[in-house]
């Protein structure tokens, strides 16, 4: 049963007043290292953010090698399959697509090093981008925090994964791709995992590394096909023939430079999702055990994705990579193995990909979005009862999947999710990165010591200058014959943000004021040591 342990009002114009129960609290919620197991509360706990717990109560079950799987998982998706061909198709050339797989991984390790510094303020909080926004913007009460909160809960469902896993796993068996077996195997798919997940937190850890394990060694498998290639060792005539003149054809418009920036910064998405995580690490040094699982996992995808991609090359022409879509990893298997090794292995490689991409982290997203008191009942979502996991969270983005696996066309999922969700999240990105420059000062205006994985400013800037490029770029007009929808989804994205400012201005600001009230915080305690903050109404009383 929740109670109530104090309460804070909230009024119209944005800031916070006391209520007669509690007194004003330290601006900043931080510990001053890293290696400390204790969470100072007096410290931490600050009106209008998450409260925090001192004891997790979805216990300690990560350690380096869960944490360093939970990021190879969600990295080695389909991604890695599909999109060498789209990104052919915008630059033109071999050369520049084998660059972005050298590119790339390096601004994202600077956004490694970003999420380790915020990450060793908050040392015992999960959620990642749900702190760092939350902590660095805490004004206007509750503009950042339910704007990205919006965003994070719209953009949950595991849909596109669940019907591409559906469409290759149906390929594998031979069965017939119809709309009911599609559904029905998509439906299996996220009702298995999401399960899983919802019941057990230790069985979800270890389904990820069992799964992950072998995602590996497929990717491994690809890679070693095509130094057999080569060597020569295969079918394959000439597989030299096109790193001969390597930049012939490459193009350099804006938007085509843009676009394979989205789709290749997209296949290494996840390598930050061990931070979700973090006040779920063993140790006496959370963040250092999650930074160095993040840095293998970047270094070991980028050396396998480089690779693959050289196979790829080797053994499929370079006009018919151009031409093949998202279809680039079956010409591979068909050229080098043949027809029938390339329609019964791989889709079984990619099914594999698929399923093993279990949200684990996204459940700890939404489960902190709870936590600050912007979801219905939020004790349901916050609560880890019965099984000790985010059954609440889980049991939302199941619903969100089941519906968008029955409302949205199969052949359109991949990219709605894809685009749509990947533009409001670099508006947050950016929003978290200046937020470091935001606490980096508040930590020194309130006399705490810098933050002891402090990272080099041009870590900071790089990774800034990489989400302003993808923010802006797209909107640059592409070549004839080289368009590209993307451009659509960001207005779509933008519109979405701008959706969540009305919220926020109808439910925070006009609704208080016309209604005559104020919104109230209140903290609730669980068993179990779940607490949440639990936002209500406290009507003004006016005397005469």
């Amino acid at each position: 049963m929740a109670t109530t342990k104090s309460s804070r009002g909230f009024n119209a114009s944005g800031s916070s007043s006391p209520s007669s129960s509690s007194e004003t609290t330290p601006l900043l919620k931080a510990t001053a290292t890293v290696s400390t197991e204790e969470v100072d509360e007096e410290e931490q706990d600050e009106d209008g953010l998450a409260p925090v717990e001192s004891v997790n109560p979805l216990g300690k079950e990560v350690n380096l090698l869960t944490a360093f799987m939970l990021n190879i998982g969600q990295i080695t998706g389909s991604g890695i399959y599909a999109v060498p061909g789209v990104i052919l198709n915008s630059v033109g050339s071999v050369g520049m697509l084998l660059s972005y797989w050298v590119v790339t991984p390096v601004f994202a390790f600077a956004g490694l090093m970003l999420y380790s510094e915020l990450a060793s303020m908050f040392p015992h909080r999960s959620g990642a981008e749900v702190v760092y926004l939350e902590q660095a913007y805490p004004h206007p009460r509750f503009l950042v925090s339910t704007s990205f909160a919006v965003i994070a809960i719209l953009t949950s469902f595991s849909a596109s994964n669940a019907i591409v896993f559906a469409q290759y796993f149906l390929t594998s068996m031979n069965v017939p791709i119809t709309d009911f077996s599609q559904t029905v195997t998509a439906l299996t798919m996220v009702t298995i995992t999401v399960g899983i997940v919802g019941v057990s937190t230790k069985g979800s850890l270890r389904l990820v590394n069992i799964i992950t394990f072998f995602k590996v060694i497929s990717l491994c498998f690809i890679v070693g096909s095509g130094f057999a290639v080569l060597a020569g060792l295969t079918r394959i005539a000439e597989p030299w023939a096109a790193f001969e003149d390597p930049w012939k054809g490459t193009r350099t418009n804006p938007n085509a430079l843009a676009t394979a920036f989205v789709k290749s910064h997209h296949t290494f998405v996840g390598w930050h999702n061990a931070f979700n995580v973090l006040g779920e690490v063993r140790g006496r040094d959370p963040v250092r055990t999650v930074r160095k699982a993040s840095g293998l996992s970047l270094a070991v995808t980028t050396v396998l994705f480089f690779f693959i991609n050289v196979a790829y090359v080797a053994a499929v022409p370079a006009e018919d990579i151009r031409n093949s879509g998202q279809l680039v990893a079956v010409l591979f298997f068909q050229k080098v193995f043949g027809e029938r090794f390339g329609t019964k292995v791989f889709p079984l490689l990619v099914a594999l990909s698929c399923f093993g991409n279990i949200t684990v982290g996204q459940a700890r997203i939404i489960r902190e979005v709870a936590r600050q008191g912007l979801l219905p009942c939020p004790a349901f979502f916050a609560s880890t009862e019965p099984f000790g996991t985010p059954l609440g969270p889980v049991a939302l983005k199941y619903f969100l999947t089941v519906i968008v696996i029955l409302a949205v066309p199969a052949r359109d999922a991949f990219n709605f999710v894809l685009d749509l969700a990947s533009y409001p999240n670099l508006i947050f990105q950016i929003a978290m990165i200046v937020g470091v420059w935001i606490l980096r000062k508040r930590r020194a205006d309130s006399g705490h010591p810098p933050s002891p994985l402090q990272t080099h400013n041009g870590f900071v800037i790089a990774y800034l200058l990489s989400c302003i490029a993808l923010l802006v770029l797209p909107w640059v007009p592409p070549e004839p014959g080289h368009g590209d929808v993307s451009f659509w989804y960001c207005v779509a994205g933008l519109g979405l943000i701008a959706a969540c400012g009305l919220y926020y201005v109808v439910w925070i600001i006009l609704l208080p004021k016309w209604g005559g009230y104020e919104i109230v915080e209140e903290v609730q305690e669980q068993e179990g040591g779940a607490r949440n903050t639990k936002l209500v109404r406290r009507y003004k009383v006016y005397t005469s």
